[in-house]
């Protein structure tokens, strides 16, 4: 790999593009992200965790593909088609104007018997991967001359390829790399010529012309021509707006916010497991230039408490079952809960440091793997209970299968709720007794009762109900401050955005005097410019140093904890607020800056897509009058 001049210091604008301009893609089993320039900066093959061929977005010599203008300029204009994951962008010049689109199509279902390998495999359905990225030009006015650039390297940027034609002469080049299993195939109607590692070509279209070119990593065949790759773009969309319509969306100014949520989650999911993944990057830092960098391929357990009340409430129930039997597939196999699982059920995501990449904007290390896999967070089992008491009641029956997993469950619970954990932000100081934490064994403990009744098993449902009254009791004595606001763990009276979930999971109702306290106390003082901070960085020890920028999924939850307290007018001001900072392509970051308004760290990000979901939700039906939804339901 060429290595990058900009990779210590950054004089003048920075050459990556700011994080909320990336156009996200998806097939439901890869994942990819393209800049405004028009060149892909990150796709990972052939799964959404596995190694980079194009990582430009963690070191702008770590390959990328480019089709756009001949002459870089800024794009006129950049959306999705509507309800759909296929990216248009629009560039004008002096001499005429172009429309690229970029899709990773989608097809009918198709055998592959490198599916079986799979763990945990669910019902395939109609349609499929075509393991296809595709992009087409159209010229629409004028002339301009286009350029074709593609530069795959792979394993992170530490395999330069190489490129040969194929059978098809100039339309179609092979990249391989030594010691690499992976082949990519590009086909197109432009002509093709290969330069060191690079593809290349360059051609000029007049009104009414056309070109495509199809980037392609199995067996499975490519389109050949213009008229094929049409043909599938709008196959690809039409999947996606068919799916998008099996939705239950309310009519409302800010549906396309909920719409896009929807697929972005639905994106982020991995098809032949059900995994949820919490974003498609790894290491965009959350710090500029700091080293709050971490590999978000994964799917957390926590995520599925709140994926599966979102996925129920928008009308999607098999994308939430399919999430619920991948949990529930893990926590039947192990015998101690994880934090988090490969997107394939894998348990070991051993952490390591790729040094050889400058990191996006200098931001060092650049990580792949995740150890807090190994962290202790006693709130996994309140995510998990939560997600079979809400799965239960979607259904009014509990599965025969589930029940020994729920016990083993509750049981852990039992065992381990009076020790510390490392909390629901994993710090990597020393472990604490996080208040949320306990809150969530309290989850488990009571769920776990609920369910044990509706099970008419009458004595477990009051030893499991006799430890969550415990564990309430404990909360209420140890996790609140002289003046009445829970607080971050035992030891300390800082606060911690972690605590607004305490309303929202019915642990004390609305109306009591310490959820208000708490909810107007964070409110007050763990914001900046309104939008909230995961906690004070300087009273917490999370292992870390440097600043943070605000948590856009805790801003959502306060929007959604203030309309739990009938601050109606307060809570909608806020949800506007940070609906504001949607990118323009109605995307989330972890992170905002609140100043400037820059998206920070992994992109996009699930956890705050729910988030959206959940506020948007609260603020609708309180203004529509009924009452509003409670995200575990009691």
């Amino acid at each position: 790999m060429t290595p990058n001049p900009t990779a210590d210091v950054l004089p003048g604008p920075s050459p990556f593009p700011p994080i909320a301009d990336y156009g996200f893609l998806s097939d439901c089993e890869t994942t990819a992200l393209v800049a405004p320039s028009g060149n892909v900066e990150w796709l990972c093959l052939p799964r959404m965790d596995s190694p980079s061929v194009f990582a430009a977005l963690l070191d702008r010599g770590a390959g990328g593909f480019r089709v756009g203008p001949a002459d870089l300029r800024v794009p006129a204009a950049r959306r999705y088609l509507p309800g759909t994951m296929v990216l248009e962008t629009s560039w004008g010049t002096p001499t005429g104007w172009i429309i690229v689109r970029d899709v990773l199509l989608m097809g009918p279902w198709h055998h592959d018997e490198d599916e079986l390998s799979h763990t945990h495999r669910r019902a395939p359905t109609d349609y499929d991967a075509s393991h296809v990225l595709l992009r087409t030009v159209r010229c629409v006015s004028g002339e301009m001359q286009i350029t074709l650039d593609c530069e795959p390297i792979f394993d992170y940027g530490r395999k330069s390829a190489r490129w040969e034609y194929t059978d098809r002469g100039y339309q179609q080049g092979v990249a391989t790399a030594e010691g690499e299993s992976l082949e990519l195939r590009l086909t197109t109607d432009m002509r093709l010529g290969f330069e060191g590692g690079r593809a290349m070509a360059r051609t000029l279209l007049k009104e009414g012309d056309t070109r495509f070119c199809a980037l392609s990593w199995t067996m499975h065949e490519p389109p050949y021509t213009f008229q094929d790759a049409y043909h599938r773009l709008v196959w690809t969309a039409h999947h996606w707006q068919h799916w998008l319509a099996r939705g239950a969306f309310p009519d409302h100014p800010w549906r396309r916010y909920l719409e896009r949520s929807a697929l972005t989650l639905k994106g982020l999911t991995f098809a032949p497991t059900g995994a949820l993944i919490a974003a498609a990057t790894t290491s965009l830092p959350e710090t500029p230039r700091g080293d709050r960098n971490w590999d978000y391929r994964y799917a957390w357990v926590r995520d599925s408490t709140f994926a599966l009340w979102g996925l129920y409430t928008l009308g999607f129930d098999w994308e939430a079952d399919d999430f619920f039997w991948f949990i529930a597939d893990v926590a039947e196999r192990d015998e101690e809960l994880q934090v988090m699982y490969g997107i394939d059920g894998e348990r070991e995501l051993d952490e390591y440091v790729l040094d050889h990449l400058s990191g996006y904007e200098g931001a060092k290390p650049v990580r792949v793997g995740n150890a807090a896999y190994r962290h202790r967070q006693n709130d996994v089992w309140g995510a998990v209970l939560d997600s079979f008491y809400i799965h239960t009641r979607s259904r009014d029956r509990l599965d025969e299968r589930i029940w020994p997993i729920l016990k083993r469950q509750v049981e852990s619970v039992i065992r381990h709720w009076r020790e510390p954990d490392r909390g629901i932000w994993e710090v990597r100081g020393e472990p604490r007794h996080f208040t949320s934490s306990k809150v969530m064994c309290w989850v488990a403990a009571d769920r776990g009762a609920r369910l044990a009744r509706l099970r008419e098993e009458p004595e477990l449902a009051e030893r499991w109900q006799v430890v969550a009254d415990e564990i309430h009791a404990d909360v209420c004595a140890h996790g609140v401050s002289e003046r009445g606001v829970f607080k971050q763990h035992y030891d300390t009276d800082v606060l911690d955005a972690s605590l607004l979930l305490i309303p929202l999971v019915r642990f004390l109702p609305p109306d009591d005097p310490r959820v208000r306290a708490t909810v107007l106390a964070i409110a007050d003082e763990l914001t900046v410019d309104e939008l909230v901070r995961r906690y004070e960085t300087k009273s917490t020890d999370d292992g870390l140093n440097g600043e943070e920028g605000t948590f856009a999924i805790c801003s959502f939850w306060l929007v959604s904890a203030l309309t739990e307290i009938r601050e109606h007018i307060r809570a909608r001001r806020l949800c506007e607020r940070v609906l504001s900072f949607a990118s323009a392509l109605g995307l989330y970051a972890e992170e905002i800056d609140p100043v400037t308004g820059r998206h920070l760290g992994n992109f996009p990000q699930a956890f705050t897509h729910l988030a959206l979901i959940n506020a948007v939700i609260h603020i609708i039906r309180a203004e529509s009058e009924q009452t509003p939804p409670t995200s575990w339901p009691s």
